[in-house]
């Protein structure tokens, strides 16, 4: 197993569109994941299209992170859309403010408190929520190329790996999905592999994203959370860029 710079990379594997529809194929790839010693980064949101999240869907939530899985706020209210807008990709502080408040007062009442960290719908984030979410005392935050670290104002580069909506039974998609994921594992650094319960639908998707977890951990790829992987050594350069009162750093 070959590792760029003799580092071995860090595999985190969220996972998005968790609900009463989509539980069976969650709780397959949580069982597909711990026969594999991987972790999942539980990416939730407290309100699907308009109304509370089903009991049932919240108890396996707490139950996996009970487990060890971590869990992100996934944004406010995740509609049937198959891909949702990019609800805080332009949201000014105030504004973004408002929403992840509400979004965390409803994870309270659902028992999932103590949520810090975030993922935004679409992996789109504006500097505004990022101040906003610094405000809240959120600690991370991810998008699509990076990992804020808002405890120490950096941020940790890894392009996020992901099937498209338009490409998930397409079959040379999902060979691209498994040979991304295994040049960025031979490299090291931080390998993301997002995958949304409605890509578990279909062999072939599902097939791909299992395929390429194994060709990562393969690769000497160390299962990590979000939460964990910021914690570890990683490829990284400093630029400042304004956050509101204080500065971040962004690698």
């Amino acid at each position: 197993m070959w590792r760029h710079g003799g580092v071995s990379a860090r595999l985190v594997v969220s996972l998005s569109g968790i609900g009463i529809r989509t539980l069976h194929r969650c709780a397959e790839l949580a069982g597909e994941l711990d026969l594999r010693g991987v972790s999942l980064s539980l990416l939730f949101a407290p309100r699907l299209a308009g109304a509370g999240q089903h009991p049932v869907v919240v108890d396996w939530v707490r139950q996996r992170r009970a487990h060890g899985d971590a869990l992100l706020l996934h944004g406010f209210d995740l509609t049937d859309a198959p891909r949702r807008r990019a609800e805080f990709g332009s949201l000014p502080a105030h504004e973004a403010g408002l929403r992840i408040t509400a979004a965390r007062r409803l994870m309270g009442r659902l028992d999932l408190e103590e949520v810090d960290s975030f993922a935004p719908p679409q992996w789109s984030v504006s500097p505004g929520t990022l101040t906003a979410l610094r405000r809240n005392d959120f600690t991370l935050c991810a998008d699509a190329t990076k990992i804020y670290d808002l405890r120490t104002d950096t941020v940790h580069k890894g392009r996020l790996h992901a099937l498209s909506a338009s490409e998930r039974v397409e079959t040379w998609s999902c060979f691209a999905l498994v040979l991304s994921v295994a040049r960025a594992a031979r490299r090291g650094g931080l390998v993301r592999l997002s995958v949304d319960a409605t890509d578990l639908a279909k062999s072939g998707p599902r097939r791909a994203i299992l395929d390429a977890i194994d060709i990562a951990t393969h690769h000497g790829a160390v299962s990590r959370t979000y939460q964990t992987a910021v914690g570890s050594p990683g490829e990284s350069t400093r630029t400042s860029v304004s956050l509101g009162p204080k500065s971040m750093n962004l690698a």
